[in-house]
């Protein structure tokens, strides 16, 4: 997810455990808000949510004292 979009299948190609195991994973992730999920035909597509992910780095780097945090790396 991190170069592109992927369907369920294709997730769990990349993992040695369950379809129902990845399928709970993407469930609870999407439940966080960090992936979305867009349907085409009988595919599901999964993408990063890069705005809530560039917010929780934010949040660390403030935690850390970190002022200078560049949101474009």
């Amino acid at each position: 997810l991190k170069h592109s979009r992927l369907s369920a299948g294709e997730i769990c190609n990349h993992f040695s455990i369950s379809d129902a195991a990845v399928s709970r994973h993407l469930s609870v992730l999407k439940d966080a808000d960090l992936i979305r999920d867009e349907r085409e035909g009988k595919f599901i597509y999964y993408e990063l949510n890069a705005s809530v992910l560039e917010e929780i780095i934010l949040w660390i780097s403030e935690l850390k004292g970190e002022d200078d945090y560049d949101q474009t790396t």
